[in-house]
């Protein structure tokens, strides 16, 4: 009878449904199983047999919530406010029917309950679930710029308040069974193997139930009211943090602030109403969609490898070998020992290759002592890397990855030393940012073994690796880096050659078009708040100090060296000549850049700025400066993505969040130019491209999409003649 659902009647009376969604690992709420609810309500409802029911899943885990994918599928199509208001009305009003059906009902939640898998459990009348930490419960739809629209924000308002509804909605968080029987989320914590007994033998002795918000004289918990303290200070002081926290770009917060006490003033029914009210501006505001698009979809298909050519076995990584023990060297190899690969972490000598190795210990430590990890598997961690300067210890590893110092004469060396010694069915990777693989492969007798695997810092805490292809790279290449990308739980893109790749060349865009405004004579603090108010994490000043200016300085030179006649020079090349060569300000692990970082106190920017770089009296526009530094990187990624460097743009959005923190609610650097509009954004360009220079001017193969009204994820026509990334210098 139900497709979606198992129904048993225990001997009392009791209708259990284990919600078993068909091909799929988690169940999630789609059209089918809410038909198959509405029934077997009615069903229950008008059977005088049955006692009261108990909801449960013949998963492992209770109901994850939306499918995420149909739902960007229906964003994409174009809802209306009117349609979203009725979607969740839908979904709102079947759980109510559940809710006020006459008959007592129980959750026996027996694993993670998210989003709409939560709000069913609401509206239960009793909540059991299993004594298990992974069985998790929350309400995350603020990270996708959503609210609960089933009913959550109001029954969470009513259970616990409105300033711990108001914490925990905004928060969006996870909360494991002790800490939700705290909240008052839920009724009682039981062993697995007592959690149906348990379930059933509180409905067959309930008798007649209703929520409590149903039974005449309810009051909120803690009130309503503006004259509550606690009231006031969450809408005025929640509202103002909120801000602090994620500015004004994410409109989720404030409108889960508003449908809390909106609706908490009301009758119940009236306040789902209201909720859906809310939830269906959110719906349709093109934040939720890019943020559902990029951070969930794209996401998790690049997190299941969707770019690993079919075909190939899985490989078998046991020991990997990581050349250079600087900070970037040690952070690999204490990923990869964290993820139980056996790690050679090599350098020129055993002092710096055991500094390497303290560098994990010193992490490890942090984390023994937070309590995210035991003294005992520290040490494990620990005892999987072998600090050496011996290549002969790479005899027996599976892969190498190079790390050292950003000059082509040094990566050649270690990697003729390596090759020497290492099995010839490894392959090879170089960590490089910058330097084109195809070029670094000649020092490499197996160019085919030969890929570039581009990690970020800290390795510890940056979720990317850009993986990039050199012309002769081998698919069977691709599939072994692909793989340690998910030993190592990290998020792979996949981009083809060219001088900087994929993300180094949006971020440096970034860099320098706040140096280029350093010129031209900005205020270094316009461009720095600019930048954070535009979404970025940290200033493009500030940024630069971080990677190092001598870095930048050095990757700017060996460009040079490399092309020749062919070098086109920056318009920021004079800002790192002055700061690196006449001031000797080389970043923020030198002691100072344009930033000073003193010891105690916190850090400020260089007041030398001040006669370097004198400030105008007239000064831009904050959004001007603001779209100066987002433009310019959304166009340098629409070059690489013209040029084939990187080919879908859900790679380029992905690198773009994830790799140099371009504001996620944007969707990426190619979903904010469709989010602006294509045509908006060409003109927007040709604008800064007359007033700020060349840099800015737009393409005929992208204007030629602005005219044809292509974006970038929609229809897309071939760019005919368009290079193919590849570059051997």
């Amino acid at each position: 009878m139900y497709t979606t659902l198992r129904v048993e009647r225990t001997e009392a009376g009791v209708a259990v449904i284990h919600i078993d969604v068909p091909d799929r690992s988690m169940n999630v709420l789609t059209p089918a199983l809410l038909n198959d609810l509405d029934a077997v309500i009615a069903d229950v409802r008008t059977d005088a047999a049955i006692c009261g029911l108990v909801v449960t899943s013949a998963k492992s885990s209770f109901v994850a919530g939306a499918d995420l994918k149909e739902l960007l599928a229906l964003m994409e199509a174009g809802l209306t406010p009117k349609r979203g208001y009725e979607m969740s009305q839908h979904l709102s009003l079947l759980f109510r029917r559940l809710e006020t059906m006459g008959k007592p009902v129980a959750a026996a939640i027996n694993g993670l309950a998210l989003g709409g898998g939560l709000e069913l459990a609401l509206a239960c009348h009793r909540r059991f679930i299993i004594d298990d930490p992974k069985a998790v419960i929350g309400l995350p739809e603020v990270k996708v710029g959503l609210l609960p629209g089933a009913g959550g924000t109001q029954r969470v308002v009513r259970l616990i308040g409105l300033a711990a509804a108001a914490k925990m909605i905004t928060d969006g968080g996870q909360h494991a069974p002790a800490a939700a029987l705290k909240m008052g989320l839920v009724h009682e914590v039981v062993a697995r193997d007592q959690l149906l007994a348990k379930a059933c033998a509180w409905v067959a002795s309930a008798g007649d139930t209703h929520a409590p918000w149903d039974v005449k004289g309810f009051r909120l918990p803690g009130g309503a009211s503006l004259t509550q303290p606690a009231v006031s200070q969450t809408l005025s002081i929640g509202t103002a943090l909120i801000t602090k926290m994620v500015g004004r770009r994410y409109p989720a917060p404030g409108e889960i602030l508003s449908c809390l006490y909106e609706g908490a003033t009301v009758p119940f029914d009236l306040s789902l109403r209201i909720e859906s009210k809310h939830f269906a501006r959110l719906l349709t505001n093109p934040v939720a969609r890019n943020l559902v698009r990029s951070l969930f979809v794209t996401k998790g298909e690049l997190d299941k490898l969707s770019r690993r050519p079919a075909g190939l076995p899985p490989s078998t990584l046991r020991r990997i070998g990581v050349l250079g023990a600087g900070m970037m060297g040690a952070g690999i190899a204490h990923v990869a020992a964290a993820a139980g690969l056996e790690v050679v972490l090599l350098d020129a000598t055993q002092q710096n290759a055991e500094r390497g190795k303290a560098h994990a210990q010193t992490w490890l430590a942090k984390e023994v002592e937070r309590g995210r990890r035991s003294a005992d598997a520290a040490e494990k961690i620990l005892a999987r890397i072998l600090p050496t300067t011996a290549y002969a210890a790479l005899k027996d590893v599976d892969l190498v990855i190079e790390a050292v110092f950003e000059d082509r004469a040094i990566k050649a060396e270690v990697t003729v030393q390596a090759m020497a010694v290492m099995p010839k069915r490894a392959v090879f990777a170089s960590n490089t940012s910058t330097l084109p693989i195809t070029g670094l492969a000649t020092a490499f007798a197996r160019p085919k073994q030969f890929i570039g695997i581009h990690f970020f810092s800290p390795a510890e805490k940056m979720p990317l690796v850009e993986v990039i292809l050199g012309k002769k790279t081998s698919d069977a290449t691709l599939a072994v880096a692909l793989d340690l990308c998910a030993v190592l739980r990290k998020t792979p893109i996949v981009v083809h050659d060219s001088r900087g790749f994929y993300t180094t060349r949006v971020f440096g865009a970034y860099c320098q078009e706040g140096q280029v405004m350093l010129l031209e004579g900005v205020a270094p603090a316009l461009i720095e708040n600019a930048g954070r108010f535009a979404g970025m994490p940290v200033g493009p000043l500030a940024v630069t100090d971080e990677v190092s200016l001598q870095l930048q300085y050095h990757v700017a030179r060996q460009t040079q060296a490399d092309l020749g006649d062919r070098y086109v020079p920056s318009p920021a090349d004079p800002v790192l000549r002055r700061m690196v060569e006449e001031h000797k300000r080389l970043g923020r692990k030198s002691g100072g850049g344009f930033y000073d970082y003193p010891a105690d106190a916190p850090k400020h920017l260089w007041p030398g700025l001040a006669s370097e770089f004198p400030v105008k009296a007239e000064q831009p526009s904050l959004e001007d400066v603001q779209n100066r530094l987002l433009y310019i990187q959304a166009l340098e990624a629409a070059r690489a993505f013209e040029e084939g460097v990187v080919t879908t743009p859900g790679e380029a959005d992905i690198g773009s969040i994830f790799g140099i923190g371009f504001p996620a609610w944007t969707g990426g650097a190619l979903s904010f130019i469709d989010t602006v509009g294509i045509a908006p954004f060409v003109a927007e360009c040709e604008r800064l491209a007359r007033h700020y220079g060349k840099r800015f001017k737009p393409s005929r193969w992208l204007k030629a999409r602005a005219a044809a009204g292509q974006s970038f994820y929609g229809p897309a026509p071939s760019a005919s003649g368009q290079s193919t990334g590849i570059s051997s210098c």
